[in-house]
């Protein structure tokens, strides 16, 4: 089929790299050259990355307008294709490929609709996500399912190792669904039940709350890692929490309080502590937690984190 792909992140990639392979994909649309890094250089997306080495043209863009439209429009695709572009499609793009647009989406539709579904599904605590594949349609990820996938969340995994996960599986159902559009044997079914939402996660989002519990505290620090990154602040200043565990058989602490137990600091929250792994104080380097407290203890035996 003549395809064109829209997507910029690098959980979209699996998906463009398995299409390609098995298909004519006339063009590829992604979000301009984003500012990175401490210098904010300029740089391509993953899918633009991915799009030149394969040697697909890419459109740049920001908006899905008129002028984009049209270049698509002149490249007659079939069907198009949509992984975490960043943006909506609406008419007249929507119903310019014959067969319309299709999209992969990191969640169990109608569950987290929405930028953040991984996210969300990890810091509520479900027990199982998956990919749905669906018709794109005006309203906000609300079309009609052709194909899922389900898979459980792991007790210890963050929201990033179960995105990855989902985007190689997920680049084999969608490919699935495009070869059933070939064959005029796909079929789409409305989705059923309550919707809820996952809107994109502020920086806000990822700070943790010592009140709340231990299993509260933790499913929001995975559902934020590696972005926007779970954090505390320390005197004032923020510190970043990037890997912690659930502490057993150890004595409750004051929420927020941090102290050596066992040889490793522990946070407290409303019942059990967590265990600090990997941290970055303001203004250093990520280090071990234990590397982190030698450096403290030599002038308190307690730090109290809000």
């Amino acid at each position: 089929m003549r395809l064109v792909f829209a997507g910029t992140p690098e959980v979209a990639a699996p998906t463009l790299r398995r299409l390609a392979a098995e298909h004519e994909v006339v063009a590829v649309i992604t979000r301009t050259d984003a500012a990175q890094g401490r210098k904010r250089v300029l740089t391509p997306s993953p899918v633009a990355g991915v799009a030149e080495d394969l040697g697909i043209p890419v459109i740049k863009t920001n908006r899905l307008d008129d002028r984009v439209t049209a270049e698509i429009a002149a490249l007659e695709p079939e069907l198009g294709v949509i992984v975490a572009y960043g943006g909506f499609v609406r008419e007249p793009l929507l119903s310019t490929p014959r067969l319309g647009w299709i999209n992969l989406h990191f969640s169990l539709l109608p569950r987290w609709r929405g930028a953040a579904p991984v996210q969300h599904a990890v810091i509520a605590g479900d027990a199982v996500t998956g990919a749905s594949v669906f018709q794109l349609v005006a309203g906000m990820d609300a079309g009609p399912i052709f194909q899922t996938l389900r898979t459980p969340i792991g007790a210890h995994q963050t929201a990033g190792s179960l995105l990855d996960a989902l985007a190689d599986e997920g680049a084999g159902l969608i490919a699935e669904v495009v070869d059933g559009l070939a064959a005029s044997t796909a079929v789409a079914t409305e989705q059923t039940g309550e919707p809820t939402l996952a809107p994109k996660l502020s920086l806000e989002d990822a700070r943790l709350d010592w009140r709340q519990g231990s299993a509260e505290v933790y499913q929001r620090l995975r559902g934020v890692t590696p972005e926007p990154g779970a954090f505390t602040t320390i005197a004032g200043e923020r510190f970043k929490i990037l890997e912690a565990e659930p502490a057993r058989d150890t004595p409750p602490l004051e929420p927020g309080h941090i102290r050596l137990v066992d040889r490793s600091p522990l946070v407290g929250t409303a019942d059990a502590p967590l265990r600090l792994l990997r941290v970055q104080p303001a203004g250093k380097k990520a280090m071990a937690a234990a590397d982190w407290w030698r450096g403290v203890s030599e002038q308190t035996d307690e730090v109290v984190a809000e």
